[in-house]
């Protein structure tokens, strides 16, 4: 099948706390560990938290190399409002030009992913609705919250995000044991932000128990800051 191509969507993001050139950021949907904000302003010290978004039409999986990957299926136009398990959700970052270098290098392309640029549908939140509502050309008020979450209730922008996915790779396997770690630490921060509890039921639990393992901890935060593959 042949993959559609997308242009990136940048917009400007200006600091508060330094003076910046005119560069460009991407926006980019995470939907593994970088659900991880800790592990992300790591990675990338210059990224901006945006808001959540929803990939459908996607599969979420832990795939051959024991992490997170989406399987582009059939949307199921006749399933139940609350069944989760034919679409994605993520937390959306801006990227600088040298975090999404680093990001790539985290990610393992081209190998354990390439990347795509998807449409995908997203909810700014209000701690950012400046830069947000900057993606869109469009005033704040465009969009509602409630107790500082976006209301997903209400309809989405259209966004064309950077998406890293292993179209290749698509059997179904068990987590690396540090792993578990950094996405327990997304989902409690993703949840936090918005993203749907059912989601996280339906979909992430079916590979992600609910534990922490404190042997692996120290491995995991080494990891976090500068992944290594173990494969």
């Amino acid at each position: 099948m042949e993959i559609p191509s997308f242009s990136v969507l940048r917009i400007s993001i200006a600091s508060s706390s330094e003076s910046m050139d005119a560069s460009k950021a991407t926006i980019y949907f995470g939907y593994g560990s970088n659900l991880w904000r800790h592990q992300m302003r790591q990675r990338c010290p210059t990224s901006k938290y945006l808001g959540i978004a929803r990939l459908k039409g996607y599969r979420w999986i832990i795939y051959d190399r024991g992490y997170a990957n989406i399987v582009e299926e059939a949307e199921q136009a006749d399933h139940k409002e609350y069944d989760y398990t034919h679409e994605c959700w993520g937390l959306v970052y801006t990227l600088q030009r040298k975090d999404e270098e680093r990001l790539d290098v985290n990610e393992g392309v081209p190998v354990a992913y390439k990347k795509e640029w998807i449409e995908c549908e997203f909810w700014p939140s209000s701690e950012n609705a400046a830069d947000a509502a900057a993606a869109e050309n469009e005033e704040n008020t465009t969009f509602r919250w409630s107790n500082g979450k976006p209301d997903t209730s209400k309809d989405p922008k259209r966004v064309d995000m950077l998406v890293y996915i292993n179209r290749d790779m698509t059997k179904e396997t068990p987590p690396k044991e540090e792993y578990i770690y950094r996405m327990n630490m997304g989902i409690r921060d993703a949840v936090k932000e918005g993203m749907p509890e059912a989601y996280v039921e339906q979909v992430i639990r079916q590979f992600i128990p609910d534990k922490e393992d404190e042997e692996v901890r120290e491995v995991a935060r080494r990891q976090a800051l500068e992944f290594e593959d173990e494969t």
